[in-house]
């Protein structure tokens, strides 16, 4: 592969993934049906549908109005599950019965949801957006990527989605970044969200549902 291809394929961003990703959190939504659910069960699916009908919408026009858009529904997704998460903790403390494989359920759905939810998040927030992130037009950069050092042999390299992706599952794992440091204030607090989200699904609820699944 010639390099003029290698770089041309490198700063191509297409918006297909993301949508993919929103897609699979909606149908994980919608596949989980034995989850414990102490609110609305159509909140979340309804926002994540809103989210992948304005990403398709993002695709074929680019706009300050689009991006607002963007993230308004973004917000109401992620606002939906830090609700459900909160809800679901309030549930645990005042309930002391509760099906080990309900609650495993309902915590793989937040967790997933989450890390792909922030995933989009990050690629829309990054450089101002996946349409001019590779353009004169970008922003300062909102996390740096360890190929972007100078350094490297492929300085005209820009992240795409997995990228993002990537950024959005080690956050939920480790606690912290690994490989990506946020560089803006924004990215910080909006990791920090994340970060405590995916603690607190995994110290309360996947931990409740492993021992009630032990007992």
């Amino acid at each position: 592969m010639s390099p003029d291809v290698e770089d041309r394929l490198e700063s191509d961003d297409p918006h297909w993934p993301a949508q993919a990703a929103i897609l699979a959190a909606l149908v994980l939504h919608i596949a989980l049906p034995g989850r414990v659910t102490v609110i609305p069960d159509w909140i979340v699916p309804v926002a994540e549908g809103l989210l992948l009908v304005a990403l398709v919408i993002a695709r074929r026009q680019e706009s300050p109005r689009r991006r607002l858009l963007a993230f308004t529904v973004i917000g109401l997704v992620v606002a939906a599950n830090t609700v459900t998460l909160g809800a679901l903790v309030n549930y645990l403390l005042d309930h002391q019965r509760a099906h080990g494989d309900s609650l495993l359920l309902s915590g793989v759905d937040i967790y997933v949801t989450g890390i792909l939810i922030f995933a989009v998040l990050f690629w829309e927030l990054d450089r101002g957006g996946p349409d001019v992130r590779n353009t004169a037009r970008a922003s300062r950069p909102d996390f740096f990527f360890q190929t972007m050092d100078p350094a490297t042999e492929r300085p005209r390299w820009r992240p795409v989605f997995v990228d993002y992706l990537y950024l959005s599952f080690t956050n939920c794992t480790a606690f912290s970044p690994t490989d990506t440091m946020p560089l803006s204030a924004r990215a910080k607090v909006l990791m920090l969200v994340e970060a405590t989200g995916a603690l607190a699904t995994a110290a309360v609820v996947l931990s409740r549902a492993v021992n009630l699944l032990g007992t």
